[in-house]
């Protein structure tokens, strides 16, 4: 595989959370009007653990679009690539969704809480539900959705909780894709799909080639949920935060001038 270039790349790919803004935060309004510029040069995709509302909530409502043709360069992946959605006829409107049988989702939610009060992560204060059914996908965030950011970074810095997490509840599932998602979360899938598949699902339905493509995340490491699209060959660029990644879009978009 050839490896894509600030000059050659054709789609630029990015995780949400803690890459285009902070943990379930709005973007930067710094941060959107790069995305808009980036729009004007190549596709764009964004691929997180996220629910479509939390899409709209952290980029779409966010994006100062004067000219709404650009969406129709943005491809939007939620529940880390189960599901992806493409403006159409002045909405969005979903291409496909590998969502769980209601037995999956069952067995997923008793195992996830099994063992997180079993490792003693299952948290009594919290901002929001721990568990979410994101049809897709089943979320555990130790702290709730709409904990704030300070709050996550504090509770697993070294992210051996999530991890632990992780491989007892997966050992519990072997029919599903269990992975570490953001700081405090833990996500269940269908079997074998992950942001790779993802990727690979934008490369044929788009038909640009994954050696076209640059992915941006936060999560390369190993145990991340990023890390995936990186093992599969495409280019990757890792940032700590929303601000690297500024700086990327704006190194990226001076190459291209």
């Amino acid at each position: 595989m050839t490896h894509a270039t600030a000059t050659t790349a054709r789609l630029v790919a990015f995780d949400l959370d803690d890459t285009l803004a902070a943990s379930k935060s709005p973007l930067d309004p710094r941060m959107a009007s790069l995305i808009v510029e980036l729009l004007g040069a190549v596709e764009v995709c964004v691929i997180s653990g996220g629910n479509f509302a939390q899409f709209e909530l952290q980029l779409v409502d966010n994006l100062p679009l004067d000219h709404p043709d650009a969406l129709a360069r943005l491809h939007l992946m939620p529940t880390c690539g189960t599901q992806y959605f493409l403006f159409q006829d002045g909405g969005w409107a979903a291409q496909y969704a590998e969502n769980l049988s209601e037995e999956q989702k069952a067995s997923a939610l008793a195992a996830v809480e099994q063992e997180a009060k079993r490792l003693g992560f299952w948290e009594s204060e919290t901002w929001g539900p721990i568990l979410e059914d994101r049809g897709s996908q089943i979320t555990f965030s130790a702290l709730g959705q709409a904990a704030p950011v300070d709050a996550k970074k504090a509770w697993d810095p070294s992210g051996e909780k999530k991890n632990a997490l992780r491989s007892a509840v997966q050992e519990l599932l072997p029919e599903l894709e269990v992975r570490s998602g953001g700081s405090t979360s833990v996500d269940i899938t269908r079997r074998g799909i992950d942001k790779a598949y993802g990727m690979r699902k934008l490369a044929e339905l788009t038909g640009i080639p994954l050696d076209d493509m640059l992915f941006v995340g936060d999560r390369l490491d190993p145990d991340g949920n990023d890390y995936p699209v990186k093992a599969m060959g495409v280019e990757c660029v890792a940032v700590e935060g929303w601000e690297d990644t500024a700086e990327f879009i704006r190194g990226f978009l001076a190459a291209r001038s």
